[in-house]
């Protein structure tokens, strides 16, 4: 049994390097289970913190999941769906839980804070890892600069209902969308950074205030909102037809990103092994119920082709249904509160992503450095909240939503093949949850997760392989050489 609060030990036998002769054996070479492991925490100058329990690794996943997807991208999910934007939140969902599972599987093997990136070292080796990794920032740096495009949205409609004013279309849109520079973009992801240079444990803390406040102001919109609801206009509920509802689910799984960010805290947990599967698997079940329920009633109290060119839907509906201003401000400070929640979480995620990559000598060493004080990765933090920051205040929010969802969809196919993989090499490792029926489960979240990157448009995978030749180059230029497999071999 593990001790409260300790590392989990790593008792097996690792198994051997493969062989580091020839380019392809490099390219190939895995990182033992228990070297990861052991390493867990560790950076230069100093060590992560354990201090998170399963309830505030909960909060994070939800805090890192709930947010844009339903109180922003929704309003650009109905016009292709139409009402069957519900199924559409559904398929994406399944899609999500299949992955989930794996990723559970793994969070309780490997609980370290490198999240899928760790499993693929671990299991498929090291290029795997790169490209998986690569894929993580994409995942999660640049759905940060998506979360902070749709919060200035919501602030002009709480400035807006409270003070009478809004910030001027120039400084509160990107290029592209009729602005210059989106200063409230900006502006949320500082306050993120702030949170996260104070440490882990008091982040943690905000968040789940965070998090109950956007919980609230969602069940307040069903309610208001429910009085507001035509059976109209569920009619006709499919006006699109299937390709509709499967391009609006590839657009929406964008709302499901970060219910892994759990994993991305293995190393700031108390009890890891124990509390990440149930934190990722608990957090997707209510965000999920959460996504279904405001969707329903949303399409019921506003006619579908009225969502074109929303990014404040919900807020719209409120004003609609109660003819008051009043709802419409409650529930957009509710969403400035919420997506500032996502920012700071799915900010934690990146940052940690980075760390355990720079730990392993793939990225410089900047990005491990923890400050000895407050135990955090302080210069790491700052250059990715900038890096984020300015990318929000100059990419429209569509084109970072489908970007972000493509190597999340890429990210997520490759651990459920790592858990598939691990069965295979490691039937003896012990294992805190188990994906029920592997490995078809396995495969089913595999083909779910090709179906959805099927149905994105032919931009959003030319915009992916241009991002993957960079990675490539910079992998071969920096990562290949100053591995830290690569330098032990020597």
């Amino acid at each position: 049994m593990l001790e409260h609060g300790a590392a989990p030990p790593a008792t097996q036998q690792p198994e051997p390097d493969p062989p580091v002769d020839g380019l392809g054996a490099r390219l190939m070479r895995r990182k033992p289970v228990e070297r990861l492991v052991a390493e867990g925490g560790r950076g230069e100058g100093g060590s992560l913190r354990r201090s998170m329990g399963m309830w505030q690794l909960t909060m994070i996943s939800i805090g890192a999941t709930l947010g844009t997807g339903i109180f922003v991208v929704l309003g650009e999910a109905v016009p292709d769906a139409g009402p069957a934007v519900v199924v559409s939140f559904v398929i994406a969902g399944l899609t999500a839980l299949f992955s989930a599972l794996s990723y559970a599987e793994l969070a309780g093997t490997i609980p370290v804070s490198g999240s899928s990136y760790s499993y693929a070292y671990a299991t498929m080796g090291e290029l795997i890892a790169w490209v998986c990794g690569w894929c993580l920032i994409l995942e999660y740096g640049v759905s940060v600069a998506a979360v902070a495009v749709g919060w200035g949205e919501y602030l002009n409609e709480l400035l807006d209902g409270t003070l009478g004013f809004t910030i001027p279309d120039a400084l509160a849109a990107p290029p592209g969308d009729g602005g210059i520079f989106n200063l409230p973009a900006l502006l949320v992801v500082l306050l993120a950074m702030a949170f996260l240079l104070g440490g882990a444990k008091e982040s943690a803390r905000a968040n789940t205030v965070m998090v109950a406040v956007k919980i609230a102001a969602l069940i307040l919109f069903c309610a208001v909102a429910f009085t507001g609801i035509r059976a109209g206009n569920y009619t006709p509920f499919m006006p699109l037809g299937m390709a509709g509802v499967s391009a609006a689910g590839a657009t929406l799984f964008f709302s499901y990103i970060g219910f892994d960010a759990a994993s991305t805290a293995g190393e700031e947990a108390k009890n890891p092994q124990r509390d990440l599967p149930r934190a990722i698997m608990l957090s997707l079940i209510i965000v999920t119920a959460l996504y279904c329920l405001v969707a329903a009633v949303a399409v019921g109290a506003l006619p579908w082709k009225k969502f074109s060119g929303s990014e404040a839907a919900l807020a719209s509906i409120m004003k609609d249904v109660t003819g008051q201003d009043v709802w419409a401000v409650l529930l957009a400070a509710g969403a400035v509160v919420a997506i500032a929640s996502v920012v700071l979480t799915v900010l934690y995620g990146q940052t940690r992503i980075l760390f355990a990559m720079s730990r392993d000598g793939l990225v410089p060493k900047v990005f491990s450095t923890v400050h000895a004080r407050t135990g955090v990765p302080r210069a790491n933090t700052v250059i990715v909240s900038l890096f984020c920051g300015v990318l929000a205040a100059a990419i429209p929010l569509g084109q970072l939503a489908d970007a972000t969802s493509i190597g999340t969809l890429f990210a997520f196919a490759l651990v459920n093949i790592a858990v598939i993989v691990l069965r295979r090499t490691r039937p003896e490792m012990p294992r805190t949850f188990r994906v029920p029926l592997s490995p078809l489960f396995p495969v089913i979240g595999f083909a779910l997760c090709l179906w959805m990157m099927g149905s994105l448009q032919f931009v959003t995978w030319v915009v992916f392989g241009c991002w993957m030749a960079v990675g490539l180059v910079l992998y071969f230029a920096y990562g290949l050489r100053r591995s830290r497999l690569a330098t032990a071999e020597k």
